[in-house]
């Protein structure tokens, strides 16, 4: 008996042809999709483009299963094997969401989460490199006061810096940040239009009427105010002195 099973058995997989084809959709993931024939359990996966190659036979369904795409069942026919270019278009599983919720966290920051005590200073990238620049203790210092803690040592790199030049650098790297800061205040608090047609300041020059503006300190302390009548009226003298300088390079 078992010698009949074994001859059975060898003989069914023997009639079994190698199906070759590939799977198709809307997404470029094609890979690693499961092909397993229902009715042998035989199974394989796609590859990069989305070739498979598995035993089967003609009334047999393959069935093609992964987690992009839904679930399909293919019945083959005498033809899915004759056909070089057999195809399985798969379709993707979409999930919808069914209730999206906005929150607004503007609360939640470092110091209400106990990260950073309250009150702190805060500081710019550039403002960060000059404090390290020119800290005599580093380590040791106090982040709000600046003093020395007990144990703290002095560190020697304020006068490398100072002796390399590293320091004069840093300086006009922070003057830099803070006049892009103030252009950017400038720009948000004042349209193109109102330099144009409110200041007649031609457009070619509006740019540079803006760094002329931050450039003049007491102007700079009105704009970081924030007070816009303060601002406008400043920036109205400011228009006229910088109008005068363009005619005059006119001519």
């Amino acid at each position: 008996m078992l010698v009949v099973w074994g001859q059975n058995t060898s003989s069914q997989v023997q009639d079994k042809t190698v199906i070759t084809g590939k799977i198709t959709s809307n997404n470029f993931d094609l890979e690693g999709v499961y092909v397993i024939n229902a009715q042998t359990e035989a199974m394989t996966v796609t590859d990069a483009a989305g070739g498979f190659s598995i035993l089967a036979n003609v009334g047999e369904t393959l069935v093609f299963s992964s987690i992009q795409f839904k679930e399909k069942r293919v019945l083959l026919t005498a033809d899915n094997f004759s056909d070089l270019n057999f195809t399985v278009k798969l379709n993707m599983v979409m999930h919808q969401l069914q209730e999206v919720v906005v929150r607004n966290y503007n609360g939640i920051n470092a110091e209400t989460l106990g990260i950073v005590p309250y009150g702190q200073k805060t500081y710019t990238q550039a403002e960060r490199k000059l404090r390290t620049a020119t800290a005599l203790n580093p380590e040791g210092s106090s982040p709000t006061d600046g003093r020395l803690e007990a144990g703290g040592s002095i560190s020697a790199d304020p006068l490398f810096n100072f002796m390399s030049g590293r320091t004069a650098m840093l300086k006009k790297e922070l003057a830099v940040e803070k006049k892009e800061a103030f252009m950017k205040l400038l720009e948000k608090m004042f349209s193109l239009e109102h330099f144009v047609d409110r200041l007649k300041i031609p457009l070619e020059y509006v740019k540079g009427f803006e760094y002329y503006a931050v450039e003049n300190d007491k102007f700079t302390v009105v704009l970081n105010s924030k007070n816009k009548t303060s601002t406008e009226f400043l920036l109205a003298e400011l228009a006229t002195k910088y109008k005068e300088m363009i005619a005059s390079e006119i001519k």
